[in-house]
């Protein structure tokens, strides 16, 4: 039974939480305690505190490179029991690592016995292994026992342990290192120990040297089972931002006479069984052909894996498909995370470097001291001793004349002023120190030890001497234990800009109603008189026929914008070729996501995507909306929404401008309304229109131009008339007016198929829907009024209508665009911007807006 007064104090001592609140804090707890004290990597050292714990317990024990090998259970044992509570199994595991020759670049660890191979075999028993320290070992522990780092009670407070190693190794990238933290992951590659020296050196004697400048010796990672890094972006990324993907192949060669490829090493972390059996079960379910043979045929001399081929196979080919579908070929992702302070941080090249030098230079500070701490009480002693060996009579005397050991430390302190260590160090000076050799052998050390003083105390006050021992240091280390690259890096067509083979030339691109598209050369068109029946620019079927033709350049980008207003992406030269009478190819093959009844209304090719330009659409309902250019960067491959529309309207044109245009609307019933750009407001992507013409009954906009106020706008009707006016005699009113008359529709000439901007340097390729093409100079439309019929422009056969015009623009004028529209590369990076649900603030001000 519990009292009240009991139940008080317990009252007292319970704290009331939310059990949200206190989940939280226990799993940040535990999160942070995996992370720090389990799966990362402190960038000084490069060892995870299991690592650091064998370390130090197998130098504890003696197990140093010249010592006995010893069993490793003995090991396990020593640091479960002392430094390590976490099961013995994950102890063994990590000595293990630590002693394969194909895991580790340089193993830390000489092991005997079987410690696991690369075929994926595992290590025998801890009871019949045995291990000591590698020689390259005693580079991560040298200097421990001089104070050179800081010290740390185990995990029961009964002895202490280092919170990191001295490392004169630059563990952390010759060796590398992986794991998985709570909500992160570590994964390191190892290094070349020559490079990555040589890599140190520049930096200490270049602090300002850029990623550029290491890589020059730093030529990427080195990998003990050495293979083939294929491509250098990756190396780039990961050593410049701390996250990179490198691709790795195996080593092949293939030997001609005998039909056979020959495998001799293999990527980092593959196992050679898993990857023949991949092998075997891909040639037995036939995604592999042409092999009739596997084999391995290592042995202590290195790796053979002989893949046999038949008389009628290809090696390259079967080699392209071996890298494609099986573990010759691997990608590994590299994240630099490191414990800094205790915080796990993501690190580039340059960092990792100066966090280790960082660290050497304490260590290279601290032992200096120690040293000198050292050499200072060593000389406080001598001191003495020469006091002593120089008033030898009197000193015996007094020894003599004392009682005791106490009196006579006392009688030799009071007469010669001496420390009490001094004193004690006369009292048991041995008799053979009065000799005159050994005299004059301590006066020889205290005056060597002078010299180290002076020359200790040099070095604690020169910060440039401090990092020569560093130098030296990692000199020495270099030509010790540095060996060649064993991991190859290579070029390949990937790293180089695919645009580079690509010909900058003038293309036409063609697209049909059905979907089908083309490009050709500009000059596939021989120029024409007006008035001619013109060349066949694409076969047709019947009901297909040509909606879209421009010209653009191979290297523009092209942005597709479907009815539905979706944009799509694609680089001109992607377009494939086709001949003057193909019929191109669906366009559905080269966009996604394309719905069955979603069709491409514009193309526009873009070269840039900056804050300067925007880009202008315009709907069948009279809506406008104007985006900023830039926020078309970021397109996916699947498209993104370019603007959004309400049930039953379509986007019919797209344009660019530079915000100081006129915009003008035409419909199909020859109907144009002109006003400034500016009453447009821009908006965000995903957003409505507003109102740019008051359509009547049964009328729709077909066309959208773009215009300055000296333009000519050419309109063109569906049956082959057409004319050219001046922008000026179109009366300028505010947007979502009713417009003036822009063209006379009717029997003779149709409704309005296009409107555009024109000038009379311009020549114009007009398409029919059955295919026919004509190219003609702009000049040779008739200049006429706003109100007027127009001109025969091409005689069509009966029952063809134009479908799509397009314009070849002089060099000047098309300089001029290209210098105005050509300003930012866009960096293709798929991220699509948020999208805005409600519509534009400007929808409630069209009721107010009267027409003209």
């Amino acid at each position: 039974m519990v009292d009240g007064t009991e139940e008080q104090v317990i009252a007292k001592k319970v704290t009331l939480r939310p059990i949200e609140v206190e989940m939280k804090k226990s799993y940040i707890d535990y999160a942070m305690s995996v992370i720090v004290g389990r799966a990362l990597p402190d960038v000084r050292d490069g060892l995870k505190p299991v690592h650091r714990r064998i370390l130090y317990a197998m130098n504890e024990m003696g197990l140093t490179k010249n010592k006995p090998h010893k069993k490793c259970a003995r090991v396990v044992g020593e640091v479960l029991g002392k430094y390590h509570p976490h099961g013995d199994i994950a102890i063994y595991d990590t000595l293990v690592r630590m002693a394969q020759d194909f895991s580790m670049r340089y193993p830390l660890i000489d092991g005997q016995g079987n410690f696991g191979s690369i075929d994926g075999d595992t290590a025998a028993a801890m009871r019949y292994t045995e291990c000591r320290l590698a020689a390259i070992a005693d580079e991560m522990l040298a200097d421990i026992d001089k104070d050179t780092v800081d010290m740390t009670d185990n995990f029961d407070g009964t002895l202490k342990e280092p919170l990191v190693l001295p490392a004169r190794l630059p563990n952390l990238l010759v060796n590398g290192s992986s794991g998985i933290a709570v909500g992160m992951a570590t994964n390191i590659p190892p290094h070349n120990l020559g490079e990555v020296v040589d890599a140190i050196v520049m930096l200490i004697d270049n602090p300002e040297a850029e990623i550029r400048d290491l890589m020059e010796v730093i030529h990427g990672p080195d990998f003990p089972t050495g293979g083939i890094i294929y491509g250098v972006d990756g190396i780039v990324e990961a050593y410049t931002s701390g996250h990179g993907r490198i691709r790795i192949r195996a080593r092949t060669h293939i030997e001609e006479e005998e039909n056979r490829i020959i495998v001799t090493e293999i990527p980092y972390n593959v196992r050679k069984a898993e990857l023949l059996e991949t092998i075997a079960e891909l040639v037995k379910s036939k995604k592999l052909e042409g092999i009739s043979d596997l084999r391995d045929e290592s042995d202590k001399e290195g790796m053979r894996i002989v893949i046999e081929l038949k008389k009628d196979a290809v090696p390259e080919v079967v080699l392209n498909q071996l890298f494609a579908h099986s573990q010759m070929q691997v990608t590994f992702g590299i994240i630099n995370l490191a414990l800094v302070d205790n915080q796990p941080v993501v690190l580039g090249l340059k960092e990792m470097l100066e966090y280790f030098i960082e660290h050497r230079f304490d260590v290279v500070k601290r032992r200096t001291k120690y040293d000198l701490d050292q050499a200072k009480a060593r000389a406080h002693i001598l001191e003495g001793l020469i006091i002593a060996i120089d008033n030898l009579d009197e000193v015996i005397r007094l020894i003599r004349k004392a009682r005791t050991r106490d009196e006579a430390k006392e009688s030799l302190t009071r007469r010669f002023l001496l420390s009490d260590l001094q004193a004690k160090a006369i009292l048991e000076m041995q008799l053979q120190k009065l000799t005159g050799l050994e005299m004059k052998s301590v006066k020889d050390e205290y005056e060597q030890l002078t010299k180290k003083i002076e020359e200790l105390q040099r070095i604690l006050t020169d910060e440039k001497a401090i990092f020569a021992i560093i130098k030296s240091e990692l000199l020495a280390l270099k030509e010790k234990y540095g060996d060649e690259r064993r991991t190859e890096i290579v070029m390949q067509a990937v790293d180089l800009d695919v645009e580079d083979l690509i010909p900058v030339e003038d293309v036409v691109v063609m697209i049909t109603n059905s979907g089908y598209i083309k490009r050709l050369p500009l000059d596939t068109y021989k120029q024409q008189r007006r008035g001619g029946v013109g060349l066949r620019g694409m076969e047709t079927k019947e009901e297909d026929y040509v909606v879209d033709l421009f010209v653009t350049s191979s290297h523009d980008y092209l942005m597709f914008f479907s009815s539905k207003g979706r944009a799509y992406w694609l680089k001109a030269y992607k377009v494939p070729v086709g001949g003057r009478h193909a019929k191109g190819k669906p366009i559905v093959n080269l966009l996604e996501n394309l719905e069955k009844d979603e069709v491409i209304m514009d193309t526009i090719p873009v070269s840039v995507f900056d804050d300067e330009h925007y880009l202008v659409f315009a709907t069948k309902k009279g809506l406008i909306k104007k985006t900023r250019l830039s926020a078309y960067r970021h397109i996916r491959s699947t498209g993104i929404i370019a603007m959004k529309l309400d049930e039953g309207d379509e986007l019919i044109d797209t344009s660019v401008t530079d915000g100081t245009k006129e915009i003008i609307l035409v419909t199909k019933k020859g109907m144009a309304v002109r006003f400034d750009e500016k009453e447009v407001r821009p908006t965000g992507r995903a957003t409505y229109g507003v109102r740019g013409i008051r359509l009547r009954e049964g009328d729709e906009v077909v066309s959208m131009a773009v215009v300055e106020p000296t333009s000519q706008l050419l309109t063109i009707t569906e049956k082959g008339f057409g004319k050219r006016s001046l922008v000026s005699e179109y009366r300028k009113t505010r947007r979502g007016g009713v417009g003036v008359i822009a063209i006379k529709t009717g029997e003779r000439n149709g409704d309005v198929v296009i409107a555009k901007e024109v000038s009379e340097q311009d020549e114009l390729i007009v398409t029919s829907q059955s295919g026919m093409v004509i190219r003609i100079p702009a000049s040779e439309v008739r200049l006429v009024g706003r109100a007027t019929l127009g001109v025969i422009i091409m005689r069509l056969k009966e029952d063809d209508r134009i479908c799509a015009v397009a314009t070849v623009m002089s060099a000047e004028k098309e300089e001029r665009i290209l210098s105005e529209h050509r300003t930012l590369t866009p960096n293709g990076t798929a991220q699509e911007e948020p999208e805005e649900n409600e519509k534009s603030d400007e929808d409630s001000e069209d009721d107010s807006e009267s027409g003209a």
